[in-house]
Parts: C-alpha cells; sequence; structure tokens
C-alpha cells in the first residue's frame, strides 16, 4: 500500500489554519482510499528541524569515509529525511504564506533533504513523485491582484520542488484567509469562503485521483 509524507507548518491549530484544514481535508480522503496505507507525519511548527549548519551542509559534499564522528551523525539526521521522501509514494505539505514567502520550518526541510547528486540536480531520486502543496495566505497575490509582485511562495516551490529535485508539483491555494478577521477586507469574506470551500473539494479530488493513478501503477 501506498505511503504519504505529510508536513504541516501553520503556527496556528487545525481551527484556525487554512492549510492544516485543507491538508486533513486531503489526507481523509487519502485514507479513504488506502485504508492500509502508511502515512509519515511532521509538524514542523512544533518539531522543527535544525537550520543546515556547516557540519551538516559540508557532510553532503565529501566521502562518508571521511566524515568525523559529529559528521556522520549530523549527516545520519539529513539521510533519515532524505529516506523518508523517497520511500514516499506521494508528498502533502502545507505552506502558509508568512511575510510573502514559506515558513522557515519548511526552507530548514528543505535544505535538510536537498543533496545534490542524491535528491537535487540531474538523475535526482524523487523525479516524478508527486507533491501536493497546499499553500494559504491572508490576502490575494493572484495574477492581476495588486500584491502580485510579493508572490515568494508558489514561484519560490515551483523553482525548488518542481526544477532542481524534478518533483511533480500541484498548488491548490487558500486565499484572502484574513477577511473575516480584518475589517478592512469585510466585503472579501465571500469571495475568501469560496477561496477555502475550493481548496477542500480540490484537495479531495486530488487525494482520489492520485490514490487512483498510484494504484494502477502498483
Amino acid at each position: 500500500m501506498p505511503t504519504l509524507l505529510h508536513l504541516d507548518n501553520a503556527l496556528a491549530p487545525q481551527a484556525g489554519s487554512a492549510s492544516r484544514s485543507v491538508a486533513v481535508t486531503f489526507r481523509k480522503a487519502w485514507e479513504e482510499q488506502n485504508p492500509g496505507g502508511k502515512v509519515i507525519y511532521r509538524d514542523l511548527a512544533s518539531n522543527p528541524l535544525p537550520h543546515l549548519d556547516a557540519l551538516r551542509a559540508f557532510a553532503g559534499f565529501t566521502d562518508a569515509a571521511s566524515h568525523s564522528p559529529e559528521q556522520s551523525a549530523a549527516f545520519a539526521e539529513r539521510i533519515k529525511l532524505v529516506e523518508e521522501l523517497e520511500s514516499a509514494d506521494a508528498v502533502l505539505i502545507g505552506a502558509p504564506m508568512y511575510n510573502y514567502t514559506i515558513p522557515s520550518t519548511l526552507k530548514a526541510w528543505l535544505d535538510q533533504v536537498i543533496i545534490m547528486g542524491r535528491t537535487g540536480g540531474e538523475g535526482t531520486t524523487v523525479k516524478g513523485k508527486p507533491v501536493t502543496v497546499v499553500a494559504s495566505r491572508g490576502g490575494s497575490y493572484a495574477h492581476g491582484a495588486p500584491q502580485e509582485r510579493f508572490e515568494f511562495v508558489l514561484n519560490y516551490l515551483e523553482g525548488v520542488l518542481g526544477g532542481l529535485m524534478e518533483l511533480e508539483v500541484e498548488f491548490i491555494i487558500a486565499e484572502l484567509t484574513l477577511a473575516g478577521s480584518v475589517p478592512a477586507m469585510a466585503d472579501l469574506i465571500p469571495s475568501g469562503e469560496a477561496s477555502l470551500e475550493k481548496a477542500h473539494k480540490e484537495a479531495a479530488e486530488r487525494a482520489q485521483v492520485l490514490s487512483a493513478r498510484l494504484s494502477q501503477a502498483a
């Protein structure tokens, strides 16, 4: 049965987080389709990974036989994360927008799992693996919106996940999530509600489509 790697990054709990709630919709639909499957779950907001330091970084560019005991221990932690990614049949990532970009917790995970010559660059071991990114944002950064130029979530993740790692990336977007709490955005409440409803629907459908596709490929 397939394995799903699920990463959450929102600071708020599920009740107050669009990315978490939409990701739960995806996961529930996934589990319904794969009752005997496995889910590897990491709440990176509650249990953040260490940022990449010199010890972990340089270990990825040197022969394992030459690693010091400290390098070996640090690199083993990176390899565990890499193997989680490689073992998954599909990946689900919650990516709320913080200050126009992804949370630092997600960036830390990416820095840990990207090892050039393995998960990054030509011949990557994760090429073609389907990744669903649930991207939430308080306003709108869609094409034509006044804030469009500040959208550094989708373009960054497309470049890293789809370009460097050659994963198959699909985005589900819930926008205007602050409309109900910011008085100046009150007129946008219906649009925000519609966007969230659409995101939940797309999440359930995406989980079902991926499950069917992986089942056929098995």
